[in-house]
């Protein structure tokens, strides 16, 4: 437990005469019996900390970041050797809504964002022009005000937690995955883990448990209820849900890669293993998709109809048609000194390598094993038709300088260490976001308003806000695109607290919503958005010595709740 002299050394600094002064948070870890530091035992085979975070993605990330600076210690395990989920081993540049440089997101992922053009100031041959621009764009890709490099973001997030290391504050246990739970009624009591690479297993114990795993996976190990796929128009009253429900029907996920193009030079892989199955395959829609799925069309997302692409790797306008290369671009070679990169560097993660016919979401290992691979050998084969069959202006076909970034991405195959998940199981929490929320068209019509004045729903118990149109992928159930307007909205602490376990809370993908609105709450500073929140939640009810659950309920604890995250810069309303 804290010692006496830690505790009087906080106080000290809480209500001294100098002006370093603590947060209201801090002046209560500062009277509270938070351990400190992580305690390990002698054969690093039991750890105990105030909180345990499964899952070193975006939503692990931040709420560690935030735990950590209110005074708690924190162990968290990651299954890759990468933290950072969907921004580095999954390789896809931030979504962000538009308003990103200046508000809607926590100023903690703001800072992150500025460490993350600081680096490439300090550490890149910027060119003058790019180095001087506040608003730094590596990549200059579409999808982004802030396409960049996996490997750059892993570097800022590692420089963000190196003193919390340093300070035996923070056990980082890369490649570590949760394989089993002890927990008696409505409390966990461990966890434990075990290295990938070597076998050995740990213990892992504390008052606290974070789920920021990318597919919720200590719901089912915990007995924490839960739900997976569609739910029917029945259960929820949503406009775009199906008539019928469907467990297993989630959305696709995609395993990405990064690839250059040297003019001039042959980088053609060998002819993947499963090329004449995908080369051939035609998605099986409805809506039906508009052919084989190797081709430069797909499917408008918002309409259904048929729409063609563009391709062209040396960054030249295809006309009236997107060209995918521009379009998650991480590195522009004209932002850095002339001759320093033979060519652009961009992030494949397109309509062509969403893997369809299978669901990765509450199965067993074997099977999430055999889709992954499933989904590296279309990646590899879309880049090998890239390279072999694709048409070119020239009315030639394949561009031969293709050039698979293996560096890039950290992996020997060149793909990303993880797939993109986009949907996860979902945990039943104390309030469920619906589409009436959030949904533009819904809310107009359960609210009667219109223009300016439509809004998403107000929650009295929010603890952000966030932004992205609903955008749902083709799904394993055969849904084409479900994508259609949403309106800023703010998450409601209720969404992120389970209805039956106390101290289990989820912190990625897992959140009380339903498979429509996980469409909009699934994005890059949403996610953080959700960690920051179970990040603060956890010291604070510590300090108060109550439920999360309890928090949500007394007014006045809420209050106080919100009125402390809000002077740590999170937003709770637009």
């Amino acid at each position: 437990m804290i010692t006496m002299k830690r505790r009087n050394f906080l106080s000290t600094l809480a209500l001294g005469s100098g002006t370093l002064a603590l947060s209201p948070l801090q002046q209560l870890s500062a009277q509270s019996d938070f351990i400190g530091n992580v305690s390990v035992s002698e054969n690093h085979k039991n750890y105990q900390a105030d909180v345990v975070i499964a899952g070193g993605g975006l939503g692990g990330c931040a709420a560690a970041l935030a735990a950590l600076r209110n005074g708690l210690s924190v162990v968290m395990t990651e299954e890759t050797d990468w933290i950072g989920g969907q921004i580095t081993q999954q390789g896809v540049p931030p979504d962000e809504h538009p308003w990103i440089e200046t508000h809607g997101a926590p100023a903690s992922y703001r800072e992150f964002r500025t460490a993350v053009r600081d680096y490439y100031r300090n550490h890149y041959p910027l060119t003058e022009e790019a180095a001087s621009n506040d608003f730094l764009n590596p990549g200059d890709g579409s999808v982004s005000r802030l396409c960049h490099e996996p490997k750059v973001a892993l570097a800022v997030l590692h420089a963000m937690f190196a003193p919390y290391e340093s300070a035996g504050k923070l056990v980082l246990l890369l490649n570590h995955q949760v394989k089993s739970a002890a927990y008696q009624g409505n409390r966990v009591q461990s966890l434990s883990a075990k290295s990938s690479l070597t076998g050995t297993e740990v213990l892992l114990q504390a008052p606290y448990f974070v789920d920021a795993t990318e597919l919720g996976d200590l719901l089912p190990l915990t007995k924490t209820a839960y739900v997976t796929g569609t739910e029917s128009k029945a259960e929820t009253g949503e406009l775009h849900a199906p008539e019928k429900g469907n467990p297993e029907n989630n959305q696709s996920f995609t395993v990405c890669f990064a690839m250059d193009y040297v003019k001039g030079e042959d980088w053609t892989i060998p002819k993947p293993e499963d090329y004449d199955f995908w080369k051939n395959y035609v998605p099986d829609l409805t809506p039906p998709w508009p052919g084989k799925m190797l081709a430069m069309h797909y499917s408008n997302p918002q309409t259904l109809a048929p729409k063609s692409l563009g391709f062209h790797p040396e960054g030249i306008p295809t006309g009236d048609l997107l060209n995918l290369w521009l379009y998650r671009r991480i590195l522009n070679k004209n932002n850095f000194k002339s001759g320093w990169y033979p060519g652009d560097i961009t992030l494949v993660n397109w309509p062509q390598n969403d893997y369809i016919p299978g669901n990765i979401v509450d199965i067993s290992e074997a099977e999430f094993i055999k889709h992954f691979n499933g989904g590296k050998q279309l990646s590899l084969s879309f880049l090998y038709w890239l390279q072999t069959e694709c048409p070119r202006p020239d009315g030639g076909k394949g561009w031969e300088g293709l050039r698979l970034r293996n560096d890039v991405m950290g992996t020997e195959d060149g793909l990303a260490m993880y797939p993109y998940v986009r949907e996860s199981r979902r945990v039943k929490a104390l309030f469920t976001v619906l589409e009436e929320h959030v949904g533009k068209e819904q809310r107009a019509m359960v609210s009667g308003l219109s223009g300016e004045e439509l809004k998403a729903a107000t929650f009295d118990d929010s603890v952000g806000i966030g932004y992205y149109h609903i955008d749902l992928h083709p799904s394993s159930g055969g849904d084409n695109y479900i994508d259609f307007p949403s309106l800023p909205f703010q998450i409601p602490l209720g969404a992120l607290i389970p209805q039956s376990m106390e101290n289990l809370l989820p912190a990625n993908k897992n959140i009380g919503t339903t498979h429509i609105t996980n469409g909009c709450y699934r994005l890059h500073p949403v996610e953080w958005s959700i960690g920051e929140a179970v990040g603060l939640l956890v010291p604070f009810a510590m300090a108060k010595n109550v439920s999360p659950k309890t928090v949500r309920e007394d007014k006045s604890l809420l209050s106080q709740f919100q009125e402390m995250i809000r002077k740590q810069g999170v937003e709770t309303e637009w």
